[in-house]
């Protein structure tokens, strides 16, 4: 495998973007525990839809995921499944946090080709707003069975995968119900992406563009 690297330097700047409250977690969030580790974060996190009692779990899931960061969270509470019909309401928000914050060192989405609307919206929209930033599309297991190729990997230790999902079950217990939320579905994937990068887990990303420099 060919290593690639963010920027040198003490810290780094990310921003994570998820159509609902567990997105993020789900499709980045060993990453994100990964990257804690080794450096100083700033983190701003992006949630458009959900209730106030989604949004508190995932205003704990960050602390948790992201320990010692600096953390600018916002959010919006439109409704679940109905997102393309505030797409104005989406564009405003992503563009009033870009106009915010620095370029960020990476932005963390969801996929252009994932089969939930609200997550295509997000993705769509990740690019015309961070036009100059690396934009790392996540990908999120659901009953649509629209996981495709990753170009990209994040290895995991064993240690961290299992903390991710030790971590989801504690920060989105009203999720718990759900027939694909699984210990085996979410180390199952990250199994997968860590036998196609040769570890023993990861996380799978899709780049749409990449600059390298020498």
């Amino acid at each position: 495998m060919i290593p690639l690297r963010f920027p040198d330097g003490d810290g780094l700047r990310v921003v994570c973007l998820g159509a609902h409250p567990d997105d993020v977690e789900i499709g980045c969030g060993g990453t994100l525990l990964t990257l804690g580790d080794a450096r100083e974060l700033d983190a701003t996190v992006v949630i458009p839809t959900g209730t106030p009692e989604r949004h508190e779990e995932a205003l704990k899931a960050t602390t948790r995921f992201l320990p010692g960061a600096r953390v600018d969270m916002h959010v919006l509470g439109l409704r679940d499944g109905h997102l393309p019909a505030h797409w104005g309401a989406v564009k405003e928000l992503l563009e009033d946090v870009a106009g915010r914050t620095a370029t960020p060192d990476g932005v963390f989405a969801p996929r252009r080709d994932d089969a939930h609307q609200d997550h295509r919206l997000v993705a769509e929209l990740a690019t015309t707003v961070w036009r100059d930033a690396l934009v790392l599309r996540y990908e999120i297991p659901k009953w649509d069975g629209d996981l495709g190729r990753v170009t990209h990997y994040v290895p995991l230790e064993p240690g961290t995968a299992r903390r991710k999902v030790e971590l989801l079950d504690e920060t989105f217990p009203s999720q718990a119900g759900r027939d694909w939320w699984d210990e085996e579905t979410f180390l199952g994937l990250m199994r997968l992406r860590g036998v196609e990068c040769r570890h023993r887990y990861a996380e799978g990303f899709v780049v749409d563009k990449a600059l390298l420099g020498p």
